[in-house]
């Protein structure tokens, strides 16, 4: 990536100058707004540290959630500020808008090592416009925040596949620069695609195969072998001509999927028992069955033992493994010992000497979820959708904006 780091902005000068700095904190909160998972938050804090320290003058802008493009206290930063303000030990400050009066006297206010968390970025309509004057209006708003010599740091690598006012636009308009954690995960991305030790294993869940369609196409005929867990297996057992009760199924996906399984025999490994259930539910009793034996009124809520043993043979030999998706319901502990097993086959692989990146989103709530170590893989994604757009060979916005 050929692309200005932080380093090379630390190494310029930031005391006394404005820096606008994306970060992630679309963080998951409970029905208190507490954070249940401050992963995104503790990736961001080496890229905001350094900065502080110089002396810079920091305005930070984030989103959570999806509001419709206008102000809602249930998706405001609140809960984040004081989570990064903990964190790095000093007081963050909320403005009480986006580029409103009160970010804008907040901002002025700013004395070198400050730092602005400015409102909810999508609670301004044009950041996710699709017109590029309106995006643009809200990029010059930001810009005005950190001034004339002002500089820009792209460090919210789960948005970098959206082209969005505070991730593409404020980047034609500033110096820019990458941000520890976005230059981290393109290094990581840039091993897992250029430089692949073989054999190489993708491990794949989730609830959709229109989701990973392309990721599944991309990657069939690069990695040695291709496990598929999670919602999705189903489309790909009926594809099989197997029944799968009421399990979720992509009826529209089902040729597809079994054109997959007709071109990548010897790549693409599906579940041979499921662990299913009357109901989606946490206390609903847990029965396990063979793929070709689910009860037409039941539903599979995960993989079962006997396919966990079958995936972890794969995976014990594997060099390099990316995960993205979890093989069940990792929330409910009834259906949660299949994501828990191929996790633990990949930590192995990993303390033998391989390379494992785990994909963000939901894969990376289960590790944390059932206590698994961080550290026990190579590297954990803060960004599910960016990855699997990287590893479908898919432009990057954010990225290709960095590098002109």
């Amino acid at each position: 990536m050929a692309v200005k780091t932080l380093s090379d902005l630390l190494a310029e000068g930031v005391s006394g100058r404005g820096v606008l700095v994306r970060s992630d904190f679309n963080v998951p909160l409970n029905d208190d707004r507490q954070i249940t998972d401050p992963g995104r938050i503790i990736a961001s804090l080496p890229t905001l540290k350094a900065l502080s320290d110089a002396g810079a003058k920091l305005v930070v802008t984030a989103h959570l959630g999806r509001p419709k493009g206008e102000p809602d206290p249930k998706f405001s930063l609140a809960p984040v500020a004081r989570d990064l303000g903990e964190r790095l030990g000093r007081h963050v400050q909320l403005a009480g808008d986006v580029v409103g009066s009160d970010a804008l006297a907040r901002a002025e206010g700013l004395t070198d090592g400050d730092i602005l968390l400015l409102e909810n970025i999508r609670f301004d309509p044009r950041e996710t416009s699709k017109d590029d004057a309106e995006r643009e209006s809200l990029a010059k708003a930001l810009v005005e925040l950190v001034g004339d010599d002002g500089a820009f740091v792209s460090d919210g690598f789960g948005v970098v596949h959206r082209k969005q006012a505070s991730v593409f636009d404020v980047a034609k308009l500033l110096p820019h620069y990458a941000g520890k954690l976005v230059a981290t995960e393109v290094k990581v991305l840039e091993q897992l695609t250029e430089s692949t030790e073989r054999p190489y294993a993708v491990v794949l869940g989730g609830s959709k195969v229109s989701d990973k369609l392309a990721v599944i196409e991309n990657l069939a005929t690069k990695a040695d072998s291709l496990i598929i867990g999670g919602g999705m297996c189903f489309t790909f057992l009926a594809a099989q001509g197997l029944s799968v009760g009421s399990s979720l199924l992509e009826e529209g996906m089902v040729d597809t999927c079994r054109k997959l399984l007709d071109t990548y025999a010897d790549v693409l490994h599906l579940p041979v028992d499921i662990v299913v259930a009357e109901k989606f539910a946490a206390d609903s009793p847990p029965e396990t069955v063979s793929c070709d034996a689910i009860p037409d009124d039941k539903m599979g809520l995960d993989i079962g033992p006997e396919s966990v043993k079958r995936f972890a043979a794969l995976l014990s030999n594997a060099r390099t493994v990316f995960w993205n998706g979890p093989m069940g319901v990792f929330e409910f502990p009834a259906f949660s010992a299949g994501t828990k097993g191929v996790a633990e086959a990949i930590i192995a692989a990993t303390g033998k000497g391989g390379f494992s990146v785990v994909g963000g989103g939901d894969s990376a709530a289960a590790v944390r979820q059932l206590g698994l170590p961080d550290d026990g893989f190579s590297h954990i994604s803060t960004g599910g959708g960016a990855s699997l757009e990287y590893l479908e060979g898919k432009t990057l916005p954010g990225i290709s904006v960095l590098e002109s």
